[in-house]
């Protein structure tokens, strides 16, 4: 008997017996409660989004993000973010960017009479800025309208881009031995005059200065002036801070403006003036990771790609999310509900991707059924991920093999003891395995199991189909423009669908970027199709993948100074 987790049956029997006592009628509805810390109806919450890596935002704003009905974000908010919001939310750009001071003006005073009203209609809204709300972000403006409508309001903090950008640019803004202050200015006033760089004469620590990419030579020039800093004080701009395409120059306070202009740095971008800037060459971290900067093609359906895309992030690069296939019901949905309907009658289940676990227990949903429907079947996964699939719907894989593939899986349950003693004490009967896979796949899974006298029920539980043309022409655009560097291959149905949707000349195309390949057989059909595998994962998971790309560019960055020795 595998063993599971049964959290989920304990928790819906608890509630129904909660649902009998006290003063409520058994038989009557109750209203379903909100989350402890979920968004309160008629709240208006000013959230900051952090600096632009998706990793940094506050557990609090994930929170109220997943549960507000109606989402504001600024332009500078990373896209992966919005992802968190709830499906059904109303989620709007309110984005003010550009050097028209009356426009932004107007555009801000819009805001504020929109989140009043949406406040006082008793919806719950978060309102996402990029950075920390109070820290030259509006907040406070926001705040105070909020306050002065009677509109309640809360403030989530968030990691601050003078704060978020040096770190990952290697630069500490204060240091024991260097700077014990640290002074944040913005590069302009409200009324798009010059700051009055005169105020900063007794400064001796670290300066920040935000928003002032537009006027950098005047910036350069308040920092100088008499009684100020030394022209030679270490500088830096950090462009894009926190996020894959972030960008650092170092310098000479007087020669940022030309450095800047040579390198085309624009604004968003921090500009950074003291001696910590010197550290940088020490203390530099993010820029040398070897994914970072890496634009990767993630072509997994959506619901897939955003787990893929954090790992991408994690390790430095921006993932570009185009998906080549779409998951759609299989064409005989009637098989699914009767192989459902009959799992107690089966030896063992089996699952050759995480897809298939997700359409499964779909069906399963739908049917009131749980865990308790395997009965005494031994569940098999095709790999990690698939058992991970398999562990988030309560379920704990029994068999799992060492290598990710067909062959491997057939031989690990023909090998599985309680499978084997079935199979010896019936020979006859055999064991029955459902297979609960795509429409279209490998037949050497059922073919391997039958040959050692299994009885298989292959059901198709979903079906992939070629992404839409709208999809091709975005792929094609992006391919030609050279915004793709990295080509996740993860399965030989992602690599048939990349090339239907590319069409004629997919190979050419496809040969000015990196493919890498999640294992020999993925990488085998590409190969059959034309196509010039780069890099060939050896642990057959997505994590691997990215390791194996990991040890590529690694070793590229190597190769320079090998041989300069």
């Amino acid at each position: 008997m595998n063993e599971r987790q049964n959290d989920g049956s304990l928790m819906a029997l608890s509630g129904r017996h909660d649902a009998s006592e006290g003063g409520h009628d058994a038989g009557a509805a109750r209203p379903p409660r909100a989350a402890p810390g979920a968004a309160r109806p008629g709240v208006v919450y000013l959230v900051g989004a952090g600096p632009g890596d998706p990793g940094l935002f506050t557990l609090r704003g994930a929170e109220l993000l997943a549960t507000a009905d109606v989402v504001l974000y600024d332009e500078l908010v990373h896209p992966a973010l919005l992802d968190g919001a709830r499906e059904d939310a109303d989620v709007r750009s309110v984005g003010k960017r550009g050097g028209d001071r009356v426009q932004k003006d107007a555009k801000q005073a819009e805001i504020d009479a929109e989140l009043v009203a949406l406040g006082l209609a008793g919806r719950s809204v978060v309102r996402l800025k990029g950075g920390d709300p109070f820290l030259f972000g509006r907040g406070s403006e926001e705040a105070e309208a909020l306050a002065r409508a009677g509109v309640p309001f809360e403030v989530v903090p968030g990691v601050c881009s003078p704060l978020g950008a040096t770190a990952y640019a290697g630069i500490s803004l204060t240091h024991r031995n260097i700077a014990s202050s640290v002074m944040i200015v913005s590069g302009v006033t409200r009324a798009g005059r010059p700051f009055d760089w005169s105020e900063l004469a007794s400064v001796r620590g670290t300066i920040c200065v935000l928003m002032g990419m537009q006027a950098l030579d005047a910036v350069v020039a308040g920092l100088m002036g008499p009684g100020r800093r030394d022209p030679a004080t270490p500088a830096a701009a950090i462009q894009w801070g926190t996020r894959a395409d972030q960008r650092v120059i170092s310098s000479r306070l007087d020669e940022l403006p030309r450095r800047a202009r040579e390198a085309g740095l624009q604004s968003p971008a921090v500009i950074v003036v003291g001696a910590v800037t010197s550290l940088r060459d020490a203390l530099r971290w993010f820029d040398r990771k070897p994914l970072f900067g890496k634009r990767v093609l993630v072509t997994r359906p959506r619901h897939q790609a955003r787990a893929t895309s954090r790992l991408i992030r994690l390790r430095g690069g921006e993932a570009v999310e185009l998906a080549t296939i779409e998951i759609h019901p299989p064409p005989d949905p009637a098989r699914v509900t009767e192989a459902v309907r009959g799992l107690s009658g089966y030896d063992a289940v089996l699952f050759t991707s995480e897809n298939g676990v997700t359409c499964f227990f779909r069906e399963m949903d739908r049917l009131g059924l749980d865990a308790r429907a395997f009965g005494a079947a031994r569940l098999a996964a095709i790999g990690p991920g698939t058992a991970a699939a398999l562990a988030a719907r309560g379920v704990r894989a029994d068999i799992i093999p060492g290598e990710f593939r067909g062959e491997e899986l057939a031989q690990a349950v023909l090998a599985d003891p309680v499978l084997a003693e079935r199979l010896a004490a019936r020979p006859a009967a055999g064991v029955r395995v459902l297979l609960a896979r795509a429409l279209v796949a490998r037949e050497v899974l059922p073919e391997r199991l039958r040959a050692a006298g299994c009885e298989v029920d292959v059901v198709p539980v979903y079906e992939t189909r070629p992404a839409s043309a709208a999809r091709r022409e975005a792929l094609i655009r992006a391919l030609s423009a050279g915004e793709i560097e990295v080509v996740l291959l993860t399965s030989s149905s992602t690599v048939d669908s990349l090339c239907e949707l590319l069409g004629e000349g997919a190979a050419a195309r496809l040969d000015r970027v990196l493919l890498a390949s999640i294992g020999p057989i993925t990488t085998a059909t590409a190969e059959k199709r034309g196509l010039r595998i780069g890099v060939t994962a050896e642990v057959s998971t997505t994590a691997g993948l990215l390791d194996a790309l990991d040890r590529y560019f690694a070793a590229l960055q190597a190769a320079p100074a090998s041989a300069g020795q």
